[in-house]
C-alpha cells in the first residue's frame, strides 16, 4: 500500500466526503470550493466551522491548498493523484462521443498513417483537449541506418525501411559512447543488414557473438588446462583471460599465435556485444510520435495532465497508445472511458490490417 492509500484509508468518512467534493467542485468548475458551499451538499448536517477544520487537517497532509487567504481550497497535484488513483467514478461512454469515434474508422482503404490522424482529430474535438497519438513501430526489411547523438544520454536512429517508409527513434545510448563508435557501429550495421528487419539483424548479430565466444573457448582451453590462463568473470559481459604465465609462451610459437588471436577475438566480441546493445535499444526506443492540437512542450508545463492507454496488435502485443493532454481540471470520469474506448478501436484497427 502507497502512502496516498494509507492516507485514504485512515480517512474517516467526513473527511473522505469533504476532500471528495472539494475536488470535484474544483474539476467541475476551476474555481476553489469554499466550506460554504460544502454545508449545502454534504450527506450529513455540518457548520462551515467543522468543516473548514477538516479542510485545514486535508491542507497539513498536503492534499489541498488555498490560493488565497480566506478562499476555499482547491486540490494539490498529490490530492488529484490520490482522487484518481481511489476515488475516482469513471462514467459510461456517451453514444454522442460513441458515434464520433466510431466515424474515424473509415474504410478498409485508408493506410494506418490516416486512420490515426483521424482518431487524433476526433479525440481533440470530443474531449476539447490535445490529443497524442503514438503510432506503431514499422517492421519491415530495412535499407538504412544511423546513429545521431543528441546529447550525454540520449540518442536519435535513424530507420529507412525498404519500402520508403522513414522513422525517427530516441533512445538512450550505453554510456562512453562516442559520435566515431556511433557511425563505427552504423557502418558494420548497414553492411549487414539490407533485406532483414530489425529482429533478424538482431538475430544475426547474437549468431556472430555465439561463434566468436565459441573461438575463444576452443583456443583458450589449452592454456587453461595447462595452468597458463585463467578466466575472470567467466560469463559475464566484461570476461577477461588473464594469462599466468606469459615467460612459458614465448617459447612457444604457436601459444603466441593463439594468444594474438584470443586477443584478436575478444576485440571483436566487445564490438559485436555493443552493436548488438545499440540494437536492442533501437528496438525499445520510443517511436515517432504524432501530435494533434498541442506541441510536445506541452509536457514540460506545469498543470497539465495526460490520459493515456496502449494498444495492441493481433499478437496481443502493445504496438502504440493514445492519449488525451489537458489541464489538470480535466474530467477524468469521461475521459478515461472515452481514451479507453478508442484504444481497443484502435487496436482492432492495427490487428485487422495486420
Amino acid at each position: 500500500m502507497n502512502d496516498s492509500s494509507k492516507i485514504l484509508a485512515e480517512m474517516n468518512d467526513r473527511s473522505r466526503e469533504v476532500f471528495r467534493r472539494v475536488v470535484e467542485g474544483y474539476l467541475a468548475s476551476g474555481d476553489p470550493v469554499g466550506s460554504r458551499t460544502l454545508t449545502r451538499d454534504m450527506s450529513e448536517k455540518v457548520s462551515a466551522a467543522t468543516i473548514r477544520n477538516v479542510m485545514q487537517d486535508l491542507e497539513y497532509l498536503g492534499l489541498l491548498d488555498s490560493p488565497h487567504i480566506s478562499a476555499g481550497r482547491i486540490p494539490t497535484q498529490e490530492g488529484l493523484r490520490m482522487f484518481v488513483d481511489g476515488l475516482l467514478e469513471v462514467g459510461d461512454l456517451e453514444n454522442s462521443d460513441r458515434q464520433m469515434i466510431d466515424a474515424t474508422m473509415g474504410s478498409n482503404s485508408d493506410d494506418v498513417s490516416a486512420a490515426l490522424d483521424r482518431v487524433g482529430s476526433a479525440l481533440s474535438g470530443v474531449t476539447r483537449g490535445a490529443s497524442l497519438v503514438l503510432a506503431p513501430k514499422h517492421e519491415a526489411a530495412i535499407k538504412h541506418i544511423e546513429f545521431v547523438g543528441l546529447g550525454h544520454d540520449r540518442a536519435l536512429v535513424v530507420l529507412v525501411f525498404a519500402d520508403g517508409h522513414v522513422e525517427n527513434r530516441v533512445f538512450h545510448p550505453p554510456p562512453g559512447q562516442t559520435p566515431s563508435s556511433m557511425r563505427e557501429a552504423a557502418n558494420f550495421l548497414n553492411a549487414l543488414i539490407e533485406g532483414k528487419t530489425l529482429s533478424e539483424v538482431q538475430s544475426a548479430i547474437a549468431a556472430q557473438i555465439e561463434a566468436r565466444r565459441q573461438e575463444i573457448d576452443q583456443l583458450s582451453h589449452a592454456m587453461v588446462e595447462s595452468g597458463l590462463a585463467v578466466w575472470d568473470d567467466e560469463g559475464d559481459t566484461y570476461e577477461r583471460l588473464i594469462v599466468r604465465g606469459r615467460a612459458n609462451l614465448l617459447d612457444s610459437e604457436a601459444g603466441e599465435e593463439d594468444l594474438e588471436r584470443i586477443r584478436t577475438l575478444f576485440d571483436d566480441l566487445e564490438r559485436k556485444r555493443d552493436i548488438a546493445e545499440f540494437l536492442e535499444l533501437t528496438e525499445e526506443g520510443e517511436g515517432v510520435r504524432i501530435f494533434i492540437g498541442s506541441e510536445n512542450k506541452l509536457f514540460s508545463l506545469s498543470g497539465s495532465s495526460l490520459v493515456v492507454s496502449p494498444y495492441m496488435n493481433a499478437d496481443r502485443k502493445i504496438v502504440g497508445a493514445v492519449g488525451v493532454i489537458g489541464p489538470t481540471r480535466l474530467n477524468y470520469g469521461r475521459i478515461v472511458p472515452i481514451v479507453d474506448y478508442t484504444a481497443q478501436l484502435v487496436g482492432k484497427l492495427i490487428a485487422d490490417r495486420g
